[in-house]
C-alpha cells in the first residue's frame, strides 16, 4: 500500500481522515455521496470528478466504533496536493485531538488544502489544531455547550446542520456529513449534479424544516411519545385554534388532566410547547419560501410580525429577517 495516494490532476483530491473508533457513517456517509457523483458522471459519459482516499496515521486497518475496519492509506506528506479534507467524529475523537503528531497533521494539512470540513464531533479535533479560531463552526447538538467551553475562541452555531465560514465547513451530528458534503458537490458541480445525486441516494437535497439540527417534535417527542399524534396535528394547523380545551380534546382529556400529563411528559406547557413549533413553521417557511414575514406570522398562527419577532428573539436569540438572511437557499 502507498503512504500517500497519487491522485490526477485532473480530479478534485478528497481526504477522509479515520482515526481509531471513529463514527462510521461520519466516514461512509460523505464518501458515499463523492463516489455517486463519481458514477453518475461516468453513467453520463463524462470524466469522473473525484478521488477519494480515507487517510490515517497508522494502517492498513482502522477499526470504527460500530466495529468495522476500514481499509485506509497513510497519512500523506504535507506537501502532497489535496483539494478537501474531511475530519470524521467518533468516540475517539478525543483520544486523536490528544495526539501531537496528528493535530499537527491537521493543522498543516488544512493549510495545504483548498477547503476544509468536519463531520459531527470532529469539529473537536479541528478546533484542537487552531484552525477553527475566531471562526463560525457547528457540531452535534448534543456537544455544542462543550465545544463552546473547551475551544471559547471558536464562535460555536448549535442550530445549522452545517456552517460555512470561508474556506471552513463543520456540520452537526452523523448524517449532516451528507448534507455537507452534498453543498460539497453542488459547489464544485452545480445544483443539478448535487440534485441528481441526492435524488439517487434517495435524501433531501436541502431538509426541510430550515437548518435546525433537530425539529421541536422530536425534542418534545425525546422521553415520551404519548403526545406524538397531538404533536403532528398541531403542527398542521398552526394557524388554527390551539386553546387549552381544543389541545385537551383533541387529546381525548380534560383539560386539566391534559395540562398536567402534557407537562409532565414534555417538561413544557402547551402554550410555550406550541410557541416553539409556531417558530419552527416559520423557520421552515422563512428558508424556504419568499412569502412575506407578514404572511408567515399569520400563517403559523402569531397574529402578528411583531408577535413572531419576539418569539424568534426569546427562543432563537435572532430575528426572522435575519434568520431568513443566514438561511434563506
Amino acid at each position: 500500500m502507498p503512504t500517500s495516494p497519487r491522485f490526477s490532476p485532473n480530479r478534485r483530491s478528497i481526504e477522509v481522515l479515520a482515526y481509531p473508533a471513529v463514527q462510521l457513517l461520519d466516514v461512509t456517509g460523505p464518501l458515499q455521496v463523492f463516489a455517486s457523483a463519481n458514477a453518475l458522471a461516468a453513467k453520463a459519459g463524462n470524466a469522473e470528478p473525484y478521488e477519494v482516499r480515507v487517510v490515517a496515521k497508522d494502517g492498513p486497518n482502522v477499526e470504527s466504533s460500530a466495529g468495522v475496519g476500514l481499509a485506509v492509506h497513510l497519512l500523506p506528506a504535507i506537501d502532497t496536493a489535496v483539494d478537501t479534507l474531511v475530519i470524521p467524529g467518533g468516540d475517539g475523537v478525543n483520544a486523536a485531538a490528544a495526539d501531537a503528531v496528528l493535530v499537527d497533521w491537521v493543522r498543516e494539512r488544512a493549510g495545504q488544502a483548498r477547503r476544509t470540513a468536519s463531520v459531527c464531533t470532529g469539529a473537536f479535533l479541528l478546533a484542537a489544531s487552531g484552525v477553527l479560531d475566531g471562526r463560525r463552526a457547528a457540531t452535534h447538538w448534543g456537544f455544542c455547550a462543550e465545544l463552546a467551553e473547551r475551544f471559547p475562541d471558536v464562535r460555536v452555531e448549535p442550530d445549522p446542520i452545517f456552517v460555512r465560514d470561508g474556506s471552513f465547513w463543520t456540520s452537526a451530528g452523523v448524517t449532516s456529513g451528507i448534507d455537507l458534503a452534498l453543498a460539497l458537490v453542488e459547489e464544485d458541480l452545480g445544483r443539478t449534479a448535487a440534485l441528481a445525486v441526492a435524488r439517487y441516494l434517495v435524501v433531501f437535497f436541502k431538509r426541510p424544516g430550515g437548518q435546525a439540527q433537530f425539529s421541536e417534535i422530536l425534542s418534545l417527542q425525546a422521553t415520551d411519545d404519548r403526545f406524538s399524534a397531538l404533536h403532528d396535528w398541531i403542527s398542521n394547523h398552526l394557524a388554527g385554534d390551539l386553546s387549552l380545551s381544543t389541545l385537551a380534546k383533541q387529546a381525548g382529556m380534560s383539560e386539566r388532566s391534559f395540562s398536567r400529563h402534557y407537562a409532565e411528559a414534555t417538561g413544557l406547557t402547551p402554550a410555550r410547547a406550541i410557541e416553539r413549533l409556531r417558530v419552527e413553521g416559520a423557520r421552515h417557511l422563512l428558508s424556504e419560501t419568499r412569502l412575506p414575514i407578514k404572511r408567515i406570522s399569520q400563517r403559523c398562527g402569531f397574529g402578528s410580525e411583531e408577535t413572531m419577532r419576539r418569539s424568534f428573539l426569546r427562543l432563537l436569540s435572532t430575528t426572522p429577517q435575519d434568520y431568513r438572511a443566514r438561511f434563506a437557499g
